[in-house]
């Protein structure tokens, strides 16, 4: 249904024929964590985040999954080698070329 609150005319999941079905009847202006996001809109009632009802709650356990503003850090996958290992491996590859 299109919300009748804060975001007039835009389509909401919380939004029933006997008004906001979210805590408090209205959606959370966003945080400072959210600056810069592109998912904010501008609403008469402030700046408000196109994705998430309440977007304080999505920074809780650390950064939002939807902030196109953070980068996330790629970790890289190290193997540990067993240098004993290694080197009978390779004694076998240099037994079988023969």
């Amino acid at each position: 249904m299109l919300c009748q609150t804060v975001k007039v005319g835009v389509e909401c999941s919380f939004m029933t024929k006997g008004g906001c079905s979210f805590t408090d009847g209205t959606c959370r202006v966003i945080i400072e964590n959210c600056a810069g996001c592109n998912k904010i809109v501008d609403y008469s009632g402030g700046q408000y985040c196109k994705s998430y009802a309440d977007p304080a709650s999505r920074w809780i356990m650390g950064k939002c999954a939807l902030a196109s503003h953070v980068t996330r850090d790629a970790k890289e996958n190290v193997q540990k080698i067993n240098p004993l290992k290694a080197s009978k491996r390779a004694s076998k590859g240099k037994s079988k070329k023969k």
